[in-house]
Order: structure tokens, then C-alpha cells, then sequence
């Protein structure tokens, strides 16, 4: 596929691809003080795989979310164009589904194929890739041949130079865009020399922009050391990964900013697009550093939430205006969606205010199942639940149709299961039927239970059923369903 977007690797300061650092705040920051890419950092392809694409319309951002409700990458329009999306894989067919997940929010998409921690080696990513170039080239091409945004991938050096460089010119014939370097090799740390020799090497012996990494310790200590380190390795750009995470006006051509401006910075970022406490925390420590003993260094470490990290840097009143805001937007928000509701509203569906607490029926008894066997015995086909959720507050309704009328409740329950018992307890008390609770007296569905008629109608789990009827149905909201309000 031909390549559709502005991305430019040559002459381009980068921010480097560095877990719990490459969040959103540090990238937006970096960009701010003159980094003219950024990299996230490095998300595995299983993970992600899990994930579902969500807009978040009280931040302003697209939301990759777990199962667990966990934003695992969070990105926004400002940095659309700018932002090439790393990830760990093994798996070529794993990272091409990654790739078509988010390559409509990214600039670019990046292999991670240097780093040496167990973690990820042990799954034979990052620098377990360099021993296995068969499948580095099937990973880069069907990346390449896959997806419409640019393709690049990070590695380590080899133990020799003529290794590398082979190695090199057969990554560039997969077509990918650019190839990062850190010049040094897998099980070398950050105190070992940076190899420059065999960056210039690689950057001489292919025709693809090579990107020089790995300068943070022996060259990269201000601005103007970013084109000497440039120079030493004749790459056409230089990726800054510890010096950024230090102080991320390292960018700066004017020089650095005060750290405590740039501290600032950062946590205006972290607030306004509702940053984890404990990740935000952490790349203050790293900006902190040799301070981390000083009254405030013991007060961010001390902090338990972002509104105490605020008050450890004289913030308390932004914060407080910043999710006074949220909480209006989310306001106003959820009345548009609520009006909205009320005007698609079905008259002819039955609603009632009612809600399922299995405290108030007998163990393993459910609403559902007393109306199931309502419908049996009266001859009706089983019930049929439409199941949506709301975007903003991702709560459920459901809507049960028996006999051809449909019946709802109005409150809107945590769980799509919470959902359906309280559509079926609508409809029971609606045709007047018992609907198994407590005080209603003798449980025939528990006496059917200890005869051992033959159908199973309870499950070993409380307040489930062991069978959905085959013609159930969930209907859910595409990508809005799944918004992610902030909790702030």
C-alpha cells in the first residue's frame, strides 16, 4: 500500500519509546517544548488485541480500553500526526490486527526489537527478535504491505558490526520507513560506552533515515548536543529517551526551562487528560532525581492521588478547576444523552422503576427464571432481551419482549445481567405473576429443584442462568458504548 501521510523521518528530534514515561503528558510536553515526533511506549500486541476503541467526549481523546476498564493507550487530535504507536510482538498476523486497530490515530507504527528485559524476551519480543531475522522480515512486511501509515522499527547492535549491518540492509529491503539504533548491545546497560562507529556504520550502508539512540549518558546533556551526537553517528535523526525523561525542555532550542515550570507543565497534562496518579508520580521521581530528599521530593512521594500530587507542587486550585470543569461537561453531556433517550423512547414499551437485588430472592432464583418458566407454561415463545449501553455513564438497559409486548425498566443497572433480571421483573409484575422473591412464600421453582425434575433451570452460580435462550440478543453502541469517564 502506498504510504498517505506527512510523517518525515530525516532531521527530526524524537522523544524515544520508554515504558511508564511515553504516556500521554510526557508526549504532549515534549511536543510542546520542540520534540517533532514522539513515541509511545512500548504496548504488547496480545494486550492490546484485548482492547476496545473508545472515544472519550469529556476528554477530548480515543481510548484503547481493557476489559477491565484500564485505558491502556490513550492519544488525542494534537497529537495525531506526530505520534508512531510502538509495540512489543512476535506474531505477524498479531501485529498487523494491532496495526489496524489504531493506525487511524497514529502517525506511525513501530516494532520494538531492543529491549532486553526478561519480560520481554521471554516471549521472544524485543531484542529476542535480533537472533531470528525470518521472522523480523515477516513481521516488517506484513506490516508494510498491511497498513497505509509508515513502518519503523527500534533494534539493538549485534556483537559485530558486519552482523548489524547485514542484519540492517535486510530490515530496509522489507520496506519499512525508518530504523532506529541504540548503539548498544542487548545485554549492555545504560553506562556502557554508546557505540557511534556502528551507528555511522549502519547509517552509511543503507539508504532508509536511521535514527540514532542510546546518547543520553555520554553526549545528550543539552540542546546543542543533540546535533553532536547527530554528527558522531551520520544518522539523519537522534531519539532521546533519559535525558527527555529528566527534563523534557531538553527539546528546547532556547535551552532548558526551570524544572519546576516543567514539572508544572507536566502535571497540568496528567490533570487535564486524567492521567493514573501512580504513572504520573512516577515520571515526576524521574524529573525529581537527585531532589527526591527535598520537602517536596518526601510530599510527592507521600501522595496517594493526583489531587495530593497538586498540592505537593502548590497546584490544589487548578485541579479543583480543572474537574469542576469535567464534572460540568460530563453534566451537560449526560442530559444531552438522557434527552436524547426520552425522544427515541418507545410508548409502547411497559416501564416500571425496579431494580434486581438478589438479596430479596432465595439462592440460585432469578427473575428471569420465573418468567421463563411462565412462558413455558403458557405457551409463549421464550423472552427476548435487547441489551444496549449508554455511552457517558456506561451503565446497561435492557428491553424484554414477551407476547409481543416489551417491557423495560427505567433505571439504568452496572451489568447487562443486572439489566435483563430488572426488564424481567417489569414484565412479571406487569402480568401480575410472582417473580420468586422471598416474601412471596413458597418457591415452587425450588420444589421443582427437589423433585430433580430433568431441566436444568438453575446454574451453580448465583442469580445466573445455566442456558441463554439461542435468540437472545445484545445489541451494543458501536465505539461510543464504550466512552471512559474519567474518574477524577
Amino acid at each position: 500500500m502506498t504510504v498517505n501521510t506527512p510523517l518525515c523521518f530525516k532531521g527530526k528530534k524524537i522523544l524515544a519509546p520508554m515504558v511508564r514515561v511515553g504516556t500521554l503528558p510526557m508526549r504532549l510536553l515534549a511536543l510542546d517544548y520542540g520534540a517533532d515526533i514522539v513515541y509511545c511506549e512500548e504496548l504488547i500486541d496480545i494486550k492490546m488485541l484485548q482492547c476496545k476503541r473508545v472515544i472519550n467526549e469529556v476528554l477530548e481523546t480515543v481510548d484503547f480500553v481493557a476489559p477491565n476498564d484500564r485505558v491502556v493507550f490513550r492519544t488525542c487530535e494534537r497529537e495525531r500526526e506526530r505520534v508512531v504507536f510502538q509495540m512489543g510482538s512476535a506474531d505477524a498476523e498479531r501485529a498487523l490486527a494491532v496495526a489496524k486497530l489504531v493506525e487511524s490515530d497514529v502517525a506511525g507504527i513501530d516494532i520494538n526489537m531492543g529491549c532486553p528485559k526478561e519480560y520481554s524476551t521471554k516471549a521472544s519480543m524485543g531484542a529476542a527478535l535480533l537472533s531470528d531475522p525470518d521472522k523480523i522480515e515477516s513481521i516488517l512486511t506484513t506490516l508494510v504491505k498491511g497498513i497505509c501509515k509508515p513502518v519503523t522499527c527500534k533494534i539493538r547492535i549485534l556483537p559485530s558490526v558486519e552482523d548489524t549491518v547485514n542484519l540492517v540492509k535486510r530490515i530496509e529491503k522489507t520496506g519499512i520507513a525508518a530504523i532506529a539504533v541504540h548503539g548498544r548491545k542487548k545485554e549492555e546497560r545504560p553506562q556502557h560506552p554508546v557505540h557511534c562507529d556502528v551507528i555511522k556504520a549502519i547509517s552509511e550502508a543503507v539508504s532508509i533515515p536511521v535514527i540514532a539512540n542510546g546518547g543520553s549518558h555520554d553526549f545528550i546533556k543539552e540542546y546543542a548536543d543533540i546535533e553532536i551526537f547527530q554528527k558522531a553517528t551520520a544518522a539523519s535523526s537522534v531519539m532521546i529517551a533519559r535525558a527527555a525523561m529528566w527534563n523534557p525542555s531538553v527539546f528546547r532550542k532556547e535551552g532548558f526551562c526551570p524544572l519546576k515550570d516543567v514539572m508544572q507543565d507536566y502535571i497540568k497534562y496528567a490533570v487535564r487528560y486524567d492521567n493514573h496518579y501512580t504513572n504520573t508520580k512516577y515520571c515526576l521521581c524521574q524529573m525529581l532525581r537527585e531532589q527526591l530528599e527535598t520537602t517536596q521530593g518526601k510530599k510527592l512521594h507521600a501522595a496517594q492521588s493526583t489531587q495530593e500530587i497538586c498540592e505537593a507542587f502548590e497546584m490544589g486550585d487548578f485541579y479543583e478547576e480543572t474537574t469542576a470543569i469535567f464534572e460540568a461537561k460530563k453534566t451537560s453531556l449526560e442530559t444531552k444523552v438522557q434527552d436524547e433517550d426520552d425522544q427515541m423512547e418507545d410508548p409502547d414499551v411497559i416501564k416500571m422503576a425496579v431494580r434486581f437485588d438478589k438479596r430479596e430472592y432465595p439462592p440460585q432464583i432469578t427473575p428471569k427464571m420465573y418468567l421463563l418458566e411462565w412462558c413455558r407454561k403458557e405457551k409463549h415463545p421464550q423472552p427476548v432481551y435487547e441489551t444496549v449501553q449508554r455511552p457517558l455513564d456506561r451503565l446497561f438497559c435492557s428491553v424484554v419482549t414477551v407476547a409481543e409486548r416489551k417491557y423495560r425498566s427505567t433505571l439504568w443497572d452496572k451489568s447487562k445481567k443486572l439489566a435483563e433480571q430488572a426488564a424481567a421483573i417489569v414484565c412479571l409484575r406487569a402480568l401480575g405473576v410472582p417473580e420468586g422473591k422471598l416474601c412471596e412464600g413458597e418457591n415452587h421453582l425450588i420444589n421443582k429443584r427437589k423433585r430433580g425434575d430433568q431441566e436444568p433451570l438453575i446454574s451453580r452460580d448465583r442469580g445466573e442462568d445455566l442456558a441463554e435462550p439461542s435468540h437472545k440478543k445484545a445489541n451494543f453502541i458501536e465505539d461510543a458504548s464504550d466512552v471512559n469517564v474519567p474518574k477524577i
